[in-house]
């Protein structure tokens, strides 16, 4: 088929030019003298993308799934009670590892469509009295779903229970895209994975890991080889790697890191409300349709899960997509599987980008029956475009990236 695809799965995203032509390189000794120099420079960047001054980031060549398991066996021992919540397939995939792994688990079951129940959290919290639950993980934004969770609410329910359990975050699709801060929120290890915000081939599990949490290494009990915290933080102390690293990857990363240290942090930010908003302006004002996330306070700056009609199939929009208009949507996944399709909107976009898959998911949509106005989305999602700033109203400067404490608008689903 001519022409490119239109890639708007919520991960892997697209991945600009110039991180390409980064990862281009000849293979080299990644013992020598001059290696370091790669090493310290990406994980002194990327404490900027995750807010912190104090946390230690780590690279492991994997994916958020195996930055999972590290966040849990280097903190847990076997049997310790983790407090978790469900309401869409990637929650879910954290639970079940950690009860595969040997963890107990006290689940709150959610409606797919909200997120991390931080009232409920609370309740659980003030009543362990015994403080038998050693930590507690949350899902920042739920990729199955369109669903972003209030981290800041989960910490001040900690605080508020004065519980000295552990804080764990899955920032798979949110990290470099939606605003994060590991310090302020006083998280204990997040995860993400260089697919997404991070404009990277899947391939690296990034964490971050807190004073708190590598203090909890010592006296964790749980097994451990490939993704022991231990072995890479004394090997990158030296600027190296206790086993062979992505070479490619880390140049790439390094390319991604200067990228967002160009446009700046909190613009990152901005651009994604804008682009998020204009999507939703296609599927509410112009589709008339739904969102799989319950609330506007729930929704995803990263993706929309879109509810089609009922007797549609979900997966009968992306497949003509893909076949007849070279467009790449995400499907539902488990409960939502064939109730919904979803949008990315994430990484390295513009206006155009979006505005290209809107018309190709609205022409897959009629092909399969559903009765929109042709035109609508586009129509809808264009005068938004048009009638709102593309860049907030004050510039972020560069310097001003990690702690710029103003607001990012008042755009419709900020959070």
């Amino acid at each position: 088929m001519a022409g490119r695809n239109f890639l708007f799965v919520p991960g892997p995203t697209n991945v600009p030019e110039r991180v390409q032509r980064a990862m281009v390189v000849s293979m080299e000794d990644h013992r020598s003298s001059k290696f370091p120099d790669l090493t310290k420079s990406v994980l002194e960047d990327l404490k900027a993308v995750f807010k912190t001054t104090t946390g230690t980031p780590i690279i492991f060549p994997a994916t958020g799934t195996g930055g999972w398991e590290a966040a849990l066996t280097n903190t847990l021992s076997p049997g310790d009670l983790v407090l978790a919540s469900r309401f869409g397939q990637f929650s879910h995939l954290w639970i079940d590892m950690i009860t595969r792994l040997g963890f107990q688990v006290e689940t709150v079951e959610c409606e797919w469509g909200e997120g991390v129940p931080v009232e409920k959290y609370a309740e659980i919290l003030s009543k362990d009295k015994g403080h038998k639950i050693k930590a507690v993980i949350a899902t920042h934004n739920e990729t199955a779903t369109g669903v972003t969770s209030d981290i800041a609410g989960v910490r001040k329910a900690l605080d508020d229970a004065k519980h000295p359990a552990l804080l764990l975050v899955d920032a798979v699709s949110s990290l470099g895209s939606i605003d994060f801060r590991m310090d302020e929120w006083g998280v204990d290890i997040c995860v993400s994975g260089s697919q997404k915000g991070l404009m990277l081939p899947a391939g690296l599990g990034i964490v971050c890991a807190s004073e708190k949490a590598l203090k909890a290494r010592e006296s964790s009990t749980a097994p451990r080889c490939f993704f022991d915290f231990g072995d890479m933080i004394k090997a990158n102390a030296t600027g190296y790697f206790p086993y062979t690293p992505a070479l490619p990857m880390l140049y790439g990363l390094r390319e991604s890191l200067t990228m967002i240290k160009e446009e700046g942090l909190e613009n990152i930010f901005w651009r994604h409300t804008y682009l998020a908003s204009g999507v939703r302006a296609a599927v509410l004002d112009g589709w008339k349709l739904g969102l799989c996330a319950k609330e506007p306070k729930w929704y995803s700056d990263t993706v929309s899960a879109i509810v089609v009609p009922e007797g549609i199939n979900g997966a009968h929009v992306i497949d003509v997509a893909f076949r007849r208009y070279n467009l790449s949507l995400g499907a539902g996944l488990s409960k939502v599987a064939g109730k919904v399709f979803r949008i990315g909107h994430l990484g390295d976009l513009n206006e155009l980008m979006v505005l290209g898959a809107l018309a190709g998911a609205e022409m897959s949509m009629l092909d399969v029956g559903i009765k929109i106005e042709p035109g609508s989305g586009v129509a809808a999602a264009q005068k938004y475009f048009r009638t709102h700033d593309n860049v907030p109203k004050k510039k972020v400067a560069r310097s001003e990236v990690v702690y710029a404490s103003q607001s990012m608008g008042s755009t419709e689903g900020a959070h």
